[in-house]
């Protein structure tokens, strides 16, 4: 959400900043529809005032004895009564409208965000590891994987596309990712393990940026509860409505956790294989903190997630996004891009973002300086450390043997029960 103080002290950086976006000016739209709810607010003010006014007057008509002067301040009550609650509404309908254009419009980016349009634009920071020169030419790992109990036919028979039977090692072998890579997070890099909910309602995913425009994204339960696509939005609402006291910051937390995503509007993107499912398990990293803290957390929690991947040992990219890639709610955020060999490409495996207070105005959750009056809002970022499934995705591709086999990282033994390498089965 943004912030409309901001917006009328600066209407041309707003509108230049949605310009990075790719979208019009909208300041002057915004700025009419403000000018109109501060005159229905004005409205309604002096007729309570008036009110007040008058039922005084009313009193002292009556102690001096002038009937008529009574009789005459109490039809004005009778109508003020009658007039403030059209207002009201009226100032309800027009403020929820000026929110709704609020809501609809992305994060501005930030100063050193490249601009571009999509993913072309990105820009590359820095690469880690060397790919693996195979002695035998790589296989996507749709096509050998099935093999060692990754099973889409029987997931396909039960819910359809996009769904995945792990079976055995492989089970085995994507419960060890994911218990690695909370243990790292919690242990190294001091975020707080949480259990989480895995269904909102409105207000969390409102909070968080879901809705209103991603509403097609996700699956909604039949009494209107939104199953979480990510643990961010159950994580960041933690502190929803909460005055932080400036000692408690940062809050770090992370959560192991099921996602659950339509995937709307990628019809035709990965239809083979788990890179994109409607359902899978991902670490999330979420920080609270101040505003001058936020552009350092953002460093941090980056390498958090680089550091999963270094110890796996896979090779991987760090993208700095440009303007029009980046999410709805970010104002900066790089992508780590994981080296996935049977694709002969670089695919994201973890995005890790800046959200400023864009977050944290929808959720009105602020923080107390000491011994300054006043509250302000926080900066909330998120990040993936990492997705599950395409770290799975990942070692298998850059793991395979010849004959068909996968080797586990060294980092994950202890969590293999004695499995040191998957072997095919059929």
């Amino acid at each position: 959400m943004h912030d409309i103080r901001l917006i009328r002290e600066n209407p041309e950086a707003f509108d230049a900043g949605l310009a990075r976006r790719g979208l019009e000016p909208l300041s002057a739209q915004i700025l009419t529809a403000d000018a109109s709810v501060r005159a229905l607010q004005t409205a309604v003010q002096a007729s309570l005032a008036r009110r007040n006014e008058v039922s005084k007057l009313i009193g002292q008509a009556m102690a001096q004895g002038d009937q008529d002067k009574a009789e005459a301040l109490k039809a004005e009550v009778a109508d003020l009564k009658t007039s403030l609650p059209v207002r009201e509404e009226a100032e309800r309908k027009q403020l929820a409208a000026l929110q709704d254009i609020l809501a609809a419009l992305p994060n501005i980016p930030a100063d050193d965000v490249p601009d571009g349009e999509d993913e072309e634009s990105n820009v590359e920071i820095s690469r880690w590891g060397a790919p693996r020169t195979f002695d035998f030419k790589p296989q996507e790992h749709a096509d050998f994987a099935p093999a060692l109990g990754l099973d889409f036919e029987t997931a396909a028979k039960m819910s359809g596309a996009r769904f995945a039977f792990l079976k055995g090692q492989m089970a085995r072998l994507e419960r060890a990712i994911g218990q690695f890579m909370i243990d790292r997070q919690t242990n190294e890099a001091g975020y707080t393990e949480c259990a989480t909910p895995l269904m909102v309602r409105d207000e969390a995913a409102f909070g968080t940026t879901q809705l209103p425009k991603f509403r097609e994204d996700l699956f909604q339960t039949t009494d209107g509860r939104w199953l979480i696509s990510t643990s961010e939005m159950s994580l960041t609402n933690a502190v929803r409505e909460e005055i932080l006291p400036e000692a408690d910051l940062p809050v770090r937390m992370t959560a192991l956790t099921p996602c659950f995503r339509s995937e709307a509007g990628s019809a035709g993107r990965d239809t083979r294989g788990y890179i994109r499912q409607h359902q899978f398990w991902k670490v999330e990293l979420v920080s609270i903190v101040r505003p001058e803290d936020s552009d350092a957390e953002l460093e941090r929690k980056t390498r958090a997630a680089e550091e999963i991947l270094e110890a796996l040992e896979l090779p991987y990219r760090k993208m700095l996004l440009c303007s029009g890639d980046m999410g709805f709610a970010a104002r900066k955020t790089y992508d780590l891009e994981v080296w996935l060999p049977g694709q002969d490409s670089y695919r994201e495996i973890s995005s890790c973002s800046n959200c400023g207070d864009f977050q944290a105005r929808r959720m009105n959750t602020r923080f107390r300086r000491e011994d300054v009056k006043g509250n302000e809002f926080v900066h909330t970022l998120n990040g993936s450390g990492l997705a599950v499934g395409r770290t799975l995705v990942a070692i298998l591709e850059n793991y395979q043997q010849a004959d068909g086999s996968v080797d586990i990282p060294e980092v994950l033994l202890p969590y293999m029960g004695g499995i040191t390498r998957l072997e095919p089965q059929i």
